[in-house]
């Protein structure tokens, strides 16, 4: 599974243009530049506009000190609120702790703030059995300095009801041993009529909650799902983005 030994369920930006090497145990390695790069190939995310919407999540006790504390990721999503953002149920079940939110985190600095989540809504099937179909959840965050996270990061959108492998999809996500974050481009498969999965090199615990983002920045994906996102690091997965997410959205924004 993708969820660290660390996790508590309760920057220096890359130069654009860097060819930044991965040292890597899988056999792909890639120049890390803005655009989605050849097919299966793991590079590190530059830091963009786009990147600055993905981020890693950590106990609340490590605000003050974030280097080495992350445990999964999350990405901000679109809502009325500007306040939302996405990631997988298990990275945010039995929290024994407050958690944050650091969008951008790089190398222990967090360029756009740090972020208290206020609330976490998670899907029926996974909040009663920890159904792997539904390894889906949502969190809110406060607003920082009187702003809302969306207005200083942007965000992509929740889609649901993609067809799987319609079109490629870039995954960005921390592993817990980094401390910038990864990203990899390919077209998902179907795995189950439930569940989705991407051949991405390297994808190792820390990354459960990273989106699946394809070209009209949409999230189409959260890693997770299937053996809580993978066993191994080379292969993730997904759940289908169908009725039981588009409904757990509204419930998120408060849309009856």
């Amino acid at each position: 599974m993708k969820r660290t030994s660390r996790i508590r369920v309760t920057s220096r930006p890359t130069l654009l243009g860097a060819v930044v090497m991965l040292a890597l145990t899988s056999a792909s390695v890639a120049a890390a530049d803005d655009g989605p790069g050849p097919f299966g190939v793991t590079a590190d995310a530059v830091a963009t506009r786009h990147t600055a919407r993905v981020g890693a999540l950590f106990a609340a006790d490590r605000a003050d000190d974030l280097a080495g504390g992350h445990f999964c990721t999350a990405s901000v999503v679109h809502s009325p609120q500007g306040d939302l953002v996405v990631t997988a149920a298990h990275c945010v079940t039995g929290a024994d702790s407050d958690l944050v939110f650091v969008p951008g985190y790089r190398d222990g600095q967090a360029p756009y703030g740090v972020w208290k989540v206020t609330g976490r809504y998670l899907p029926d099937g996974w909040a009663k059995d920890q159904d792997e179909d539904s390894d889906l959840a949502f969190a809110t965050v406060e607003n920082l300095g009187g702003r809302r996270l969306e207005d200083v990061v942007g965000a992509n959108r929740f889609t649901t009801g993609t067809a799987t492998g319609a079109t490629a999809v870039t995954v960005i996500g921390y592993p817990d041993s980094r401390e910038v974050p990864i990203r990899c481009t390919n077209k998902p498969v179907a795995h189950s009529r439930t569940q989705q999965r991407i051949d991405c090199p390297s994808f190792a615990g820390g990354t459960s909650g990273s989106p699946w983002i394809n070209g009209d920045a949409q999230v189409v994906g959260i890693l997770g799902g299937h053996e809580e996102g993978g066993s191994t690091d080379d292969v993730s997965y997904s759940v289908v983005l169908g009725t039981e997410a588009a409904e757990l959205y509204k419930d998120a924004i408060g849309d009856p």
